[in-house]
């Protein structure tokens, strides 16, 4: 896999000159500039040979409506740099748009982009842009990806106004969970610009070209954890003044004075949130920078990561409140409609308003004496089914049903319903809105050991979680379709209340939304023990529990006193 620090500003090489800033551009789907035909991250400076020195290799010669593997037609070529081509294409078998990497079968790179694309298309977490496909077909190496439409560029975002609070806390939470995943699976980005961020149109922000990108430019490094830790830094720095980390000029936006070094983010810019500011620093502590205050620096996204997440939460920001405009007669409510204008010079005269009369006529004295019958003849009839319900309850207490009641207790008794463990053969985290809990507790929420949990992070609203989110839980697998018709869960802590819910899934993945499966059970406790059940068992063999509700419990070793909640055993079974 292809790696190399981003500690080095992401700017064309020209020979020691200053670099020209990188305009911002529209939203693409896999990280150029169409408004200028190259880069829009632009080419990574060498240093030390961390970039592989790559014999000349021109880009395939292709043109608008060339098709490849009769599928994919090329329809805007997006840029052509180092030997390779980028293109936005129409799948027509699926028909949607995508983006297409191009370079030579020969190509000195081409062995490394085609390892990349596969290891990467691997991953699965919506997090990414999904890579579709890598195929070496007639002398041609091409990596199809997805195209985000209604994505935008962090790099266009930044070029209008530096991004709020909140918004900059979504920001490097999402960014440093899902890179902190990729590592844990081998993978790193090395690439992590500005260009390489995407928001979409529900505020989910999602990372592209990861290892791909990198694999293009044959960047490598022998710190890729630390190269991509210091870049999230560098981007929630942006995020927060607006301004590059680094003395040169980069993605549109001003480069820091020359000779004072790195410098604190609410010193570049007032009115910068304080804790992220130090976040930001602490990310990107290197070559002699200190991070503030005597918080040690962050070295990998899995610290980054725990360290946003022990960070006091930042709220939206409140929306604004329009008052309704005063309230105006119109002219027919003021009694005028119809009637000529008053002559010019006369003096305004106040409309009287009639109200209608009341009910005097014969007809509305049969109408009232109607309506009076009606409730009359209701409140009778009540009265009887009443008499008559109390009544039958009378008998039914003197023996009458008695005996058919004691009857089916017995044969209850005689057949008891028997129920039967269904073994879990693997767990993931349900996620869907990209902000994990615990990934590395998983596996102990079904281990049968009442000492280890999974746990949540603490919030400061409760119980119902619906202030910060729709809910949280993991996706258990049964190894194949199991009838499944209860669940008992041994929670953490009890309190006031915990509520939880079991949905059948298709899968462990968590781009499924919890809307659209279908519910097996739902109950509320305040003890640390929850049964749940059903009268009709659904076959399925991925379970999702969703907790809504979390009690509030004190300090642990792990988190503060809150509203959270930990899982230290799930068991399913079927009942026959």
């Amino acid at each position: 896999m292809a790696e190399r620090s981003t500690a080095a500003v992401d700017v064309a090489d020209n020979g020691g000159n200053k670099p020209p800033a990188a305009d911002a551009a529209k939203a693409t789907a896999d990280g150029v500039d169409t408004q200028n035909g190259r880069a829009a991250d632009g080419s990574m400076p060498e240093k030390d040979g961390e970039r592989r020195k790559a014999a000349p290799a021109a880009a395939p010669e292709l043109h608008s409506g060339h098709k490849l593997a009769r599928r994919y037609r090329l329809e805007e070529c997006v840029t052509r740099l180092d030997g390779f081509s980028s293109w936005r294409a129409m799948d027509e078998k699926l028909r949607r748009a995508v983006g297409v990497h191009l370079l030579p079968a020969d190509h000195p790179r081409a062995r490394a982009v085609l390892a990349a694309a596969r290891s990467s298309a691997l991953l699965g977490d919506p997090r990414f842009v999904h890579v579709l496909d890598a195929v070496e077909e007639n002398d041609l190496v091409y990596v199809v990806h997805e195209w985000l439409p209604d994505a935008t560029e962090l790099t266009a975002l930044l070029a209008v106004a530096p991004l709020e609070p909140h918004e900059a806390y979504q920001l490097v939470t999402q960014v440093s969970q899902a890179m902190a995943a990729a590592h844990r699976e081998g993978l790193a980005h090395l690439r992590l610009t500005p260009s390489a961020i995407l928001r979409t149109s529900t505020g989910q922000y999602r990372i592209r070209g990861l290892a791909v990108n990198a694999a293009l430019r044959g960047i490598t490094s022998d710190t890729p954890q630390r190269a991509d830790t210091e870049a999230i830094g560098a981007l929630l720095y942006a995020a927060l003044t607006q301004r590059w980390p680094y003395e040169v000029d980069a993605y549109g936006l001003t480069g820091l004075p020359k000779g004072v070094g790195l410098i604190a983010p609410d010193q570049v810019r007032a009115g910068v949130h304080r804790g992220l500011g130090e976040l930001a620093m602490r990310a990107l502590a290197n070559d002699g920078a200190t991070a503030s205050r005597q918080e040690p620096a962050c070295t990998t996204p899995e610290e980054l990561a725990k360290a946003v997440a022990a960070m006091p939460r930042i709220r939206p920001p409140e929306p604004a409140f329009t008052a309704p405009p005063e309230y105006q007669q119109t002219t027919y409510q003021q009694g005028s409609y119809g009637r000529p204008p008053t002559r010019p010079g006369a003096p305004a005269t106040r409309p009287i308003v009639v109200p209608p009369p009341p009910l005097q006529s014969r007809t509305g004295r049969v109408l009232k004496w109607g309506v009076a019958a009606l409730l009359i003849a209701a409140l009778g009839l009540g009265s009887w089914q009443l008499a008559d319900t109390l009544l039958d309850r009378v008998k039914g207490d003197s023996g009458g049903t008695g005996n058919s009641q004691s009857t089916k207790t017995n044969e209850d008794k005689k057949n008891p319903k028997e129920s039967k463990p269904l073994a879990i053969k693997g767990a993931a985290e349900y996620y869907p809105d990209g902000k994990a809990q615990d990934l590395d507790g998983v596996s102990k929420s079904y281990d049968n050991d009442p000492s280890s949990f999974w746990r949540t992070y603490r919030y400061d609203d409760g119980p119902d979680l619906g202030a910060y989110k729709e809910g949280l839980g993991l996706v258990f697998d049964l190894g194949e379709e199991q009838e499944v018709s209860a669940a008992s869960i041994a929670f953490r802590y009890d309190g006031d209340h915990t509520t939880a819910t079991i949905y059948a899934a298709p899968s462990l993945s968590s781009s499924t939304p919890i809307k659209s499966m279908k519910q097996i059970a739902t109950g509320t406790t305040k003890d640390k023990q929850l049964e749940l059940a059903t009268d009709t068992p659904v076959k399925t063999r991925y379970v999702v529990l969703w907790l809504t509700a979390m009690p509030r419990a004190g300090a642990s070793e792990y988190s503060g006193a809150g509203y959270k909640q930990g899982i230290s055993n799930v068991v399913f079974s079927r009942i026959s």
